[in-house]
C-alpha cells in the first residue's frame, strides 16, 4: 500500500471511532455521552456490543496502518519516530473492545492507550528543529492540553457528574493530533509530488 494512502487513515480512524460511539449511543436507551463511559456501549449483553467491538477494532487497525505510513514518511524526512510509536498506542483500544465490560481483561488490555498523550509532548521536543517543515507546534500543544484534561477522571470532585465527558477529552485530543498529522504529512507528499513534476 502506498504511503500516501496509509496517511489518509489518520482521518478515518477517528471518524470510525466517533461514528461508532454516536450510533451505539443512539441505539441504547437513555445513554448519556457526558455521563457514561465509552466502554458501556459495548458491555456484555448490550444490543450494541458487537457493533461497538467491530467499530473500535476497525478504528484500531486503521490507526496501525496510519502509523505505518507516518513511520515510512518520517524515515524519508529523517525525523524521529518516537512520537509515531506513542501514537500507535491508541490501537490498544481494540483490547477493551474485544474484552468488554465486565470481563477482567477489559481494563488491563487498554492500559497502554492513555500514553498516546506523550506523542504530541515528545514531538514538541524531538521535532522542534523541523517546525518550519511540519508546522506542528500549535496542533501539538492544543492536542496535549485536551488530552491532559482527560486526567480529570482521577479527580472525582471535578465535574463529578460528567465522567463520560472527562474520558472523552483523551479521545478528542487524539483525534485532533491524528487528523492534523494526517493533513500535514499529506500536504508534504503533495508538495513533493508537485516539485518532482516541474
Amino acid at each position: 500500500m502506498k504511503t500516501k494512502t496509509l496517511l489518509y487513515f489518520g482521518f478515518f480512524a477517528p471518524v470510525i471511532f466517533w461514528v461508532t460511539t454516536l450510533i451505539c449511543g443512539l441505539i441504547l436507551d437513555d445513554y448519556n455521552h457526558l455521563k457514561w463511559l465509552v466502554s458501556e456501549l459495548g458491555a456484555v449483553g448490550t444490543p450494541t456490543q458487537y457493533l461497538f467491538t467491530t467499530g473500535l477494532v476497525l478504528s484500531a487497525f486503521l490507526n496501525v496502518f496510519f502509523t505505518i505510513g507516518l513511520w515510512k514518511y518520517c524515515k524519508k524526512l529523517q525525523l524521529s519516530i518516537i512520537p509515531i510509536i506513542m501514537l500507535s498506542l491508541y490501537s490498544f483500544i481494540a483490547g477493551p473492545a474485544i474484552f468488554p465490560m465486565p470481563l477482567k481483561l477489559h481494563s488491563i488490555s487498554g492500559l497502554p492507550m492513555p500514553f498516546i498523550m506523550t506523542s504530541p509532548l515528545v514531538a514538541l521536543w524531538v521535532w522542534r528543529k523541523k517546525e518550519y517543515l511540519l508546522k506542528f507546534r500549535t496542533a501539538a500543544i492544543i492536542s496535549l492540553i485536551i488530552m491532559i484534561l482527560g486526567f480529570l477522571i482521577f479527580f472525582p470532585n471535578v465535574l463529578n457528574e460528567y465522567f463520560g465527558l472527562k474520558q472523552r477529552f483523551l479521545y478528542t485530543g487524539w483525534t485532533t493530533w491524528s487528523v492534523y498529522l494526517s493533513y500535514r504529512f499529506l500536504n508534504l507528499t503533495n508538495i513533493k509530488t508537485n516539485n518532482s513534476n516541474r
